[in-house]
């Protein structure tokens, strides 16, 4: 019961820190007299991937504003699959397998026009089971609400209606039961401009 009121306020916490960051960048956004200068709406996403004993296929959809030059902002979803092999001994002993969806809002800050900052807020609800090979056994895993704070960078390669987007972030919130573990995470994203 105390690990649940823990989490609650952490997404709490994190729910109201992503809030604020947001109205933070959109002050940011106005120009001397007070006017917004021009935003872009941009739509988008990435998709991640990661292969061998531990596996995550990611799908991220996102829209957003860039206010400036400088900074962007905006919200997504989390659709993810994850499963992680356990071997003893040469050979497998256990496969667990998780699926997430999720919410999140990021800021983006762009120091030069092809390079990026990124923080990015999650809240992921997670759910799955844990296979063992031997004795054959199957459990399903308490389903839970987990934060995570990705921060990172990236390459943006502007086109003709968008950017081309590639990044590293990592969780540094660290939770036990995040679905990115303690590797970094690579997305391929592309990003179009309305």
């Amino acid at each position: 019961m105390q690990e649940k009121s823990l989490i609650e306020s952490t997404m709490k916490k994190t729910i109201i820190t992503s809030l604020f960051v947001f109205a933070a960048v959109c002050a940011f956004s106005q120009d001397e007299n007070g006017e917004a200068k021009e935003k872009k709406f941009f739509a988008g996403g990435g998709f991640g991937l990661s292969l061998g004993r531990y596996t995550l296929i990611s799908l991220n959809p996102q829209v957003g504003y860039r206010f400036n030059r400088f900074l962007g902002a905006g919200l997504g979803m989390n659709l993810v699959y994850t499963s992680q092999k356990e071997r003893y001994n040469g050979a497998d002993y256990s496969k667990t397998t998780q699926g997430i969806t999720g919410l999140n809002t990021f800021v983006r800050f762009y120091p030069i026009q092809r390079f990026m900052v990124q923080v990015q807020p999650e809240a992921n609800y997670i759910f799955g089971n844990v296979r063992y090979y031997n004795p054959p056994e199957k459990y399903k895993l308490d389903a839970e609400i987990i934060p995570s704070i990705l921060v990172g960078g990236g390459l943006v390669t502007p086109t003709e209606k968008g950017a081309m987007l590639f990044t590293v972030l990592y969780d540094v919130l660290q939770n036990p039961n995040s679905p990115y573990g303690n590797r970094p995470v690579v997305n391929v994203g592309y990003n179009i401009n309305f």
